[in-house]
């Protein structure tokens, strides 16, 4: 039996791991706290530790790690950005992730943040509630006909491009490889950034975060984004410059933004700060705006999605405590 301790966990987790094909192979230890500095030594004496997106894994922590007698870090997410990989190999750590848990489950929401916002679901919902049944203030537009970028095509790109497909939209891309014959498979055409930026009346980021991609959209960017265009975030929050955006809204260039990310979203996102005044104060400000709608990061947040992590993240322990080797394409 191999101890695995578990960082930042939260009720799904914990009820889906331990549901995994683990066979009581696996003697998990949850913790509710994330993984840094001062927690880094509360691992022992377990060989694996188990991280997800807040978590820090960086030098100092994986110096830590290492002292603890931890071997191997497994994520269970796809983004790897908190982790500093040069010195897990110097330190001989191996770092697994889940590379693809559940591309529709973040599409989907993609999706499902557009609608809501466009066709005012949520101020619907409150409305009725109140027994106010009137549609002023709650006019939409059709997604058919309008043009949608999409800002890299992964898998989770290509899913969300072809949903959008469905809806009759013509559909633009960005990626600096371009998959073209999965676009020509599908009616979509690539296009440099300048131009998907000028003619997307939506645009739907799927990047993950390098030192390339941070802040890709910024003051600049935003500015030659077609005036009144949507724009949706479900990748990683530091793509976007949140003082830009909130500068964009203010002066009504965008006509609507939906996140499930947000660049400062450690240590809010995925908890309960109702009965708190919230710390963040461009967050905050984000929270003011109509044609705004943010979720917590919650586009993974599917049966099917948690089902694969479980698996993904238990067969690549259950093979290091075996040393029968990883799952192909989750070794980082």
């Amino acid at each position: 039996m191999i101890t695995v301790s578990v960082y930042d966990t939260k009720p799904y987790d914990r009820k889906y791991l331990e549901a995994g094909p683990h066979g009581g192979r696996i003697a998990w230890r949850f913790h509710d706290f994330r993984l840094g500095a001062d927690t880094a030594p509360l691992a022992a004496p377990a060989p694996a530790v188990c991280i997800f997106v807040n978590d820090r894994a960086d030098r100092a922590v994986l110096e830590a790690l290492h002292r603890a007698g931890v071997r191997l870090l497994a994520l269970r997410c796809a983004g790897f950005n908190n982790v500093d990989l040069a010195a897990a190999r110097e330190l001989g750590l191996a770092v697994v992730r889940v590379p693809a848990y559940s591309p529709h489950a973040v599409a989907e929401h993609t999706v499902a943040l557009l609608l809501t916002l466009n066709r005012k679901i949520h101020r619907a919902y409150q409305r009725v509630r109140e027994h106010n049944f009137a549609l002023n203030g709650l006019v939409g537009f059709d997604i058919c006909g309008r043009t949608v970028g999409i800002v890299g095509t992964g898998r989770i790109g290509r899913i969300t491009a072809q949903i959008f497909r469905g809806f009759e939209a013509r559909v633009i891309a960005y990626d600096p490889l371009p998959n073209s014959e999965w676009a020509a498979a599908h009616g979509i055409t690539y296009a440099d950034f300048d131009t998907l930026l000028a003619q997307s009346d939506i645009l739907t980021l799927h990047l993950p975060l390098t030192p390339e991609t941070n802040h890709l959209l910024n003051e600049r960017t935003i500015r030659r984004m077609k005036p009144g265009a949507f724009l949706i975030n479900t990748s990683r929050g530091k793509l976007i410059d949140t003082s830009a955006l909130i500068a964009a809204l203010k002066a009504g260039h965008l006509g609507g933004v939906a996140l499930d990310v947000y660049e400062e979203e450690e240590g809010v996102f995925f908890e309960d700060l109702s009965a708190e005044v919230l710390p963040d104060d461009e967050l905050s400000h984000l929270l003011t705006f109509p044609n705004v709608l943010i979720t917590s990061h919650q586009a993974f947040l599917t049966h099917e999605a948690l089902s694969e992590i479980a698996r993904v993240t238990t067969e690549n322990i259950l093979r290091f405590d075996t040393g029968g080797g990883f799952l192909p394409g989750t070794v980082l």
